[in-house]
């Protein structure tokens, strides 16, 4: 299983929420939640057209909560072909990296 390091993203959440832990709770999550969904959306994903849509859903994601582990692994989703499962395993990994460390 390869790990991803998610230190700047975590740091960024945290600095995001300051000392309120009850906020970086919440940012976590809602980075989680909508990773997942668009994780989700990439296994769906049968035609170009929405292969290329949910890559750049998560590349926005990524973007905006400064991830650059997973902006590059999105960038390996715009650059594969619709379904291609292992980008999706690794955008997996990165997501089951990042939910298992205390927030």
């Amino acid at each position: 299983m390869m790990l991803y390091e998610n230190g700047a993203l975590d740091a960024n959440l945290a600095a995001a929420a300051g000392d309120d832990a009850a906020l970086l709770a919440e940012l976590r999550g809602a980075f989680i939640d909508s990773l997942t969904r668009q994780i989700d959306l990439l296994k769906r994903s049968r035609c170009d057209a929405n292969w290329d849509v949910a890559a750049m859903r998560l590349k926005g994601l990524a973007t905006s909560f400064h991830a650059s582990d997973l902006i590059v692994l999105a960038d390996e989703a715009v650059n594969s072909a619709p379904g291609e499962p292992t980008v999706v395993r690794k955008i997996e990994a990165f997501l089951a990296d990042f939910a298992r460390r205390p927030g």
